[in-house]
């Protein structure tokens, strides 16, 4: 949950290019950040708690000398988040320094047994392990990259590391396990990452380790070697998105770009109808059970993918967290397809399930992100095509999702009317996006709400269940979403007056009796927020407020559309709230690498 970068450059100083560099990954969640370079045998480093413009006002972090270094982003989970705690950490003698990604499982046994052969520690983290093993490896003569090496046959867990020494001018050495790590090869710079946009500024062409490979930088290139001293010749990807793409364009924040770039984002991804169609093709006829595995977001994506498989496909499916996938593991066979969902492709949750699915069953990922590591290890991907997506709180990749699913659903059902109607979604968004100034106004009335309901069925149900995650997630305002017919089940004994509840109301099947779940918490004072088509605005009058969508949006395709107020909902009453940013929701991250 955390971020890094390396570099190695042949003529510049390496402080600005890492400082902005890392900056670049404050969507990834942290509370520290820190920087070390190395010249003229000694470390440079520079490291407190704070966000990364306070700290750099204190400290000054471009002004450090040296060609290479090493910088991170932190989230605290060994330690408080203090400048002790804060990487790069150093060995006793502060010649080596070390960033890390991940946890060390057996950090205290290791911490113990150097204790013991004199080393001190000064930090509560499991990383500091690191420096003081390299320290010992590299004095029975062993060079950085070989130490490290002997560094992963003692530590257990997931990493990302990177490495540098005074004794080894112009090199970072880094490596990998279980948590994301990418190469970067520019003009005369080489750079390892733990995502794009820290790097697209200087480098496009990339690299992608797999567990345990050894990556050497230095001012000729990049080295990657196997686990046995091998060096593999790997393949290099170029990355078609732009600097500019991780930008905010004009933006006020991230978030609010990136729901205006829904529509564009939907577009990008049904150009992937003809990959998805061979991965139909290869696959009807030989599953007979459906089971989507995500988190978060991309789990509600995957409740809608149920609600369009099951009865336009005619195919069982299920829907399961991936955090809890392992225990319904045992169920799988060779006719099972499971379909893995995340942004990032590197969840640590969803990656675990997908070893596990492999084993016995086919497996697909629904991915965001070229060349990560679900991509790499799924027998089939489609590639959704949202662009890099900076706010914390996914909006285009949940759309783009969205879209990957019902293409999916549409070709394997062979629904040639489901499959026109996606194409006409940008239009219905854009016009939401028009009318963003009532949602707007709206906010204003909802800012001190303590408490927020969503209610939907059918297609509507995770709708509202992603609408109320926006709104935690971004507001600190308590949300929940449910499937409307469960009311009178226990939620209906928490509306009370004023309380804010938004109805999703799409045209369908599901209208009339959702229509009687709004009178019901109306007449116990509720505040309702009616959110449907407008030749129904009839049937909304008892609501206090009202948000009106295009009538040809019915309740199959309403899921890609009726999220967009909820989306808009969520950011004006954040952004209406005093020290609120959305983009940088406390105690979350972008992309979750650790269980």
């Amino acid at each position: 949950m955390c971020g890094i970068v390396g570099c190695v450059l042949k003529e510049k100083k390496a402080a600005p290019i890492l400082l902005d560099s890392i900056s670049k990954l404050e969507y990834r969640g942290y509370d520290s950040v820190g920087i070390a370079t190395a010249v003229d045998r000694k470390i440079n480093l520079k490291k407190d708690a704070g966000k990364i413009k306070e700290v750099d006002k204190k400290l000054d972090l471009k002004d450090m000398e040296g060609s290479f270094g090493i910088a991170h982003v932190r989230w605290a989970t060994h330690g408080d988040p203090n400048k002790t705690n804060s990487h790069p950490h150093l060995n006793m003698d502060r010649t080596i320094a070390v960033v890390h990604n991940g946890i060390i499982e057996n950090s205290a046994e290791i911490k113990e047994e150097l204790i013991g052969e004199g080393y001190k520690f000064k930090s509560e983290t499991d990383t500091e392990v690191i420096p003081h093993l390299l320290d010992k490896y590299m004095k029975t003569g062993l060079d950085l990259e070989n130490a490290l090496r002997k560094v992963l046959d003692v530590i257990h867990g997931s990493y990302a590391i990177a490495a540098i020494c005074v004794d080894e001018p112009g090199r970072v050495v880094a490596t990998r396990k279980d948590s994301p790590l990418i190469v970067g090869i520019g003009h005369d710079e080489y750079f390892v990452a733990s995502d794009y946009p820290a790097i697209l500024k200087y480098a496009r062409d990339i690299i992608f380790p797999e567990q345990g490979e050894i990556v050497v930088l230095n001012p000729d290139g990049v080295t990657v070697k196997d686990e046995y001293d091998n060096v593999i010749n790997k393949e290099v990807t170029t990355i078609n998105w732009s600097p500019e793409m991780a930008e905010k364009g004009g933006y006020d924040h991230f978030m609010i770009k990136e729901i205006n770039e829904q529509d564009t984002a939907i577009q990008n991804t049904l150009t992937q109808r003809e990959n998805v169609q061979q991965i139909v093709d290869e696959l009807k006829g030989d599953i007979n059970r459906v089971v989507f595995v995500a988190c978060g977001t991309s789990y509600h994506a995957s409740l809608i993918g149920k609600y369009l498989i099951e009865p336009l496909a005619g195919i069982p499916t299920e829907v399961l967290l991936a955090s809890e996938f392992k225990y319904s593991a045992r169920t799988l066979d060779e006719k099972t397809l499971v379909i893995f969902i995340s942004q990032s492709g590197e969840t640590a949750d969803t990656l675990k399930a997908l070893d596990i699915a492999n084993e016995t069953s086919k497996t697909l990922a629904i991915v965001n992100v070229v060349g990560s590591s679900m991509t790499r290890r799924a027998q089939y991907v489609i590639q959704t095509q949202a662009g890099p997506e900076i706010g914390v709180a996914a909006t285009k990749t949940y759309v783009s999702q969205l879209t990957a699913i019902y293409l999916f659903a549409g070709l394997l059902a062979g629904d040639e009317e489901l499959l026109s109607k996606l194409e006409k979604v940008p239009d219905y968004i854009n016009e939401i996006l028009k009318d963003c100034d009532v949602i707007k106004q709206l906010s204003v009335k909802y800012r001190y709400a303590k408490d927020f309901f969503y209610l939907g069925r059918g297609y509507a149900y995770p709708t509202a269940l992603e609408g109320a995650l926006k709104l935690k997630e971004i507001t600190y305002i308590h949300g929940e979403g449910y499937a409307a017919g469960e009311l009178k089940h226990g939620p209906l004994a928490l509306i009370d007056k004023g309380i804010p509840v938004v109805v999703l109301l799409p045209p369908g099947d599901n209208l009339e009796k959702t229509m009687s779940n709004l009178e019901e918490v109306r007449a116990r004072g509720a505040d309702v927020l009616a959110i449907g088509a407008r030749k129904d605005k009839e049937q909304f009058t008892h609501a206090k407020d009202i948000f009106l969508i295009n009538d040809e949006v019915d309740e199959i395709i309403a899921p890609l559309v009726y999220i967009v107020p909820l989306q808009l909902l969520s950011y004006y009453v954040a952004i209406s709230k005093e020290g609120v940013d959305p983009d940088k929701p406390k105690n979350l991250a972008k992309c979750v690498t650790v269980e």
